[in-house]
């Protein structure tokens, strides 16, 4: 048995580190040319990449219980996400730094979209309170576009974009760590084997 708050530290930590391993990471690998920066850098990349795919995981038995096909909708976006991160870290390991650029592009426009159920899934449920629900679902939808956008030729397009979703994101993992989830999630799940 799997107490729903400790879950929702957890994903809430691992939704901070994946900021901070993608963050620090990609500064360091798209700076470095080679050596030990650029391995640290990539190396960081991938842990983001195992991150984001244990949030979705961990999210799982919770979401499962009140949005079925929403739960493995959002561990498949996930999976596109790391996915696809992984691989634009593994391009700028071998000096393919434009694969990066779009597989980055890719993977958040996936994330965004993905993300935008689960935050109706979120609103639903009340898991969280609903302001941070639609929050989260304004955040996703502009993170999406900027993406599309960014893909389309339209420079910083993304990063304008990722301001409301970023923002999201921390205050949604601090208070997945201050507060856990609603009332709903506080029943335990069951861990599938």
């Amino acid at each position: 048995m799997i107490n729903a708050r400790r879950i929702a530290r957890r994903i809430g930590t691992l939704m901070l580190a994946a900021f901070l391993f993608y963050g620090i990471g990609s500064s360091l690998a798209t700076t470095a040319s080679a050596g030990a920066l650029l391995t640290t850098g990539v190396a960081m990349m991938l842990l983001n990449s195992v991150a984001v795919v244990a949030i979705g995981a961990l999210m799982l038995p919770i979401l499962r219980l009140h949005a079925p096909a929403v739960a493995v909708g959002y561990l498949a976006t996930r999976i596109f996400e790391g996915g696809f991160l992984a691989v634009g870290a593994i391009a700028l390991l071998v000096g393919v730094s434009g694969a990066n650029f779009l597989a980055y592009n890719i993977a958040m426009a996936g994330l965004g979209i993905g993300s935008l159920f689960f935050c109706v899934a979120l609103y639903r449920s009340r898991l969280v309170p609903r302001f941070l629900a639609v929050w989260g679902f304004v955040g996703y939808a502009s993170f999406a576009a900027g993406c599309f956008l960014e893909l389309a030729g339209v420079a910083g397009a993304g990063l304008v974009s990722t301001v409301p979703g970023g923002l999201f994101e921390i205050f949604f993992a601090i208070w997945l760590i201050a507060r856990g989830l609603g009332s709903t999630a506080a029943i335990t799940v069951t861990a599938r084997a």
